[in-house]
């Protein structure tokens, strides 16, 4: 029976966080891959247009839940329509699963109390008022739950995942022949080791496209207590 691997998709995603796992997975063997959203409708972002996407509220079921981060994660949040889909996929997926702030998403379903979880630096610590908990790991798993960090990590995270769907030969070709060998010109891909101006640049980046991020993380976390 084929691995049936979902990736729900919103207006505001980060692509490659959708993208990148979905080039890894798709070349695992057996695997079927649905990009989906809400409706079917078509997904726009950063200038690219998804289209032909399956309807989120039509998928059965799912081997694996990949739940992709993005500055639209806010809305699809405090949508009731999105969040019910997520949680009814969930319910029987073998593993459930995020990259960057997709994991904010799993977490405002309620699927993280209790366990250990990435995301992107900027907003990993919004994870603790979900009740889930914050790792700085680029990959990190906890029971059936696997998330990636910001962005990029979602390549380390599909390859990670793809070993335990299949093995790590499987893997390790597929990360062959998509040569993935990454080689950065420069050492500043986390807060840890870029420059402390480079780190403020971004951060007020964040902050000017979205002021009001951790007021509205704080309502939904706030409203996920009283359910």
């Amino acid at each position: 029976m084929d691995t049936v691997i979902v990736f729900p998709i919103y207006p505001g995603v980060t692509h490659l966080d959708f993208t990148g796992p979905h080039q890894v997975l798709a070349r695992l063997p057996g695997a079927t891959t649905i990009v989906a959203s809400i409706g079917g409708e078509a997904v726009s972002v950063d200038g690219l247009t998804f289209a032909n996407l399956a309807k989120l509220e039509a998928v059965e079921r799912c081997d694996v839940l990949c739940v992709p981060g993005g500055f639209g994660c806010v809305d699809a949040m405090r949508s009731d329509a999105f969040l019910s889909q997520i949680r009814r996929l969930a319910v029987s997926a073998r593993y459930v699963t995020s990259v960057c702030t997709g994991s904010l998403i799993l977490a405002a379903a309620g699927l993280l109390e209790g366990k250990r979880a990435a995301c992107h630096w900027a907003c990993r610590d919004q994870l603790a008022l979900f009740g889930a908990i914050p790792d700085p790991g680029r990959v990190v798993r906890d029971g059936n739950v696997f998330t990636g960090g910001g962005v990029t990590a979602g390549i380390d995270f599909a390859l990670t995942l793809a070993a335990e769907l299949a093995d790590e030969t499987v893997a390790q070709a597929i990360q062959l022949s998509l040569e993935y060998a990454p080689a950065p010109p420069y050492d500043s891909g986390r807060p840890e080791t870029a420059a402390p101006e480079i780190v403020e640049l971004v951060t007020a980046r964040n902050r000017a496209r979205m002021p009001d991020r951790q007021a509205i993380v704080e309502q939904v976390a706030a409203a996920l207590r009283r359910i």
